[in-house]
């Protein structure tokens, strides 16, 4: 199992990466998640069962490890890099870096639920039945999130203005 298991994950890093990047909005600290997720996914590598959906329990994996990092870390706030100065300026992108900008920024104001089924949408390209799976939760209330999100997305990038 071992061979093949470590196989069938290192094909799934990309997407985790993407994934584990559009929730942190940075580099550094996607890469620390997923190899936090991975580690975890490795320790814990026996209670996987063979046959089951690999991509589903890694991103799950993932997707738990950011929430109690993000619950760890919502009592401190620390710029040992910078990083939070650095968001205090802009400098000059280019326009599709913008967009990606409007985007990220629309999908933070959708609710957390239509947030994650969103995400995993675009950055894990799953089915709906995955993203039912991860989520916990009817493929028919995936779909309705899904669904939501981008019509609630739609809406507020072609009407800036728009509030919900």
């Amino acid at each position: 199992m071992s061979d093949e298991f470590k196989e069938s994950i290192e094909r799934l890093i990309g997407p985790m990466r993407g994934y584990a990047l559009a929730l942190t909005r940075s580099r550094s600290d996607a890469d620390d998640l997923v190899q936090e997720a991975l580690l975890r996914a490795w320790r814990f590598r026996v209670s996987y069962k063979p046959g089951t959906n690999l991509k589903a329990w890694l991103f799950q994996i993932l997707r738990n490890v950011h929430y109690t990092e993000t619950r760890r870390r919502r009592t401190t706030v620390q710029d040992v890099d910078g990083r939070f100065a650095a968001e205090l300026t802009e400098d000059g992108y280019q326009h599709w870096r913008l967009e990606y900008f409007e985007i990220l920024q629309a999908i933070q104001q959708l609710t957390p639920q239509l947030q994650e089924a969103i995400l995993l949408i675009f950055a894990g390209d799953f089915s709906y039945e995955d993203i039912a799976a991860i989520l916990d939760c009817p493929v028919g209330t995936a779909k309705s999130r899904v669904f939501r999100a981008r019509r609630k997305l739609a809406e507020m990038i072609v009407d800036p203005t728009y509030s919900s």
